[in-house]
């Protein structure tokens, strides 16, 4: 899948949980992640993390870099 579709998809799910507070807002995204993204996709969102042009969400960032610890 293009980067840039992964970025927007996560970001879709990141404006979701947006009316949360941020930590459990991020920690609801990286649930979503894990249960219902494949291991691909994860993978490559994770890997996105050390370009610098991202346009991650900020909740969103937070929940992958948590990914990435797992």
């Amino acid at each position: 899948m293009s980067p840039d579709r992964l970025i927007y998809m996560a970001n879709q799910i990141g404006k979701f949980f947006a009316h949360r507070p941020a930590d459990e807002a991020a920690a609801e995204i990286a649930n979503h992640l894990q249960k219902f993204w494949e291991p691909r996709m994860r993978s490559q969102i994770i890997a996105l993390l050390d370009r610098s042009d991202t346009a991650l969400d900020p909740s969103v960032r937070r929940a992958v870099e948590s990914l990435r610890s797992h």
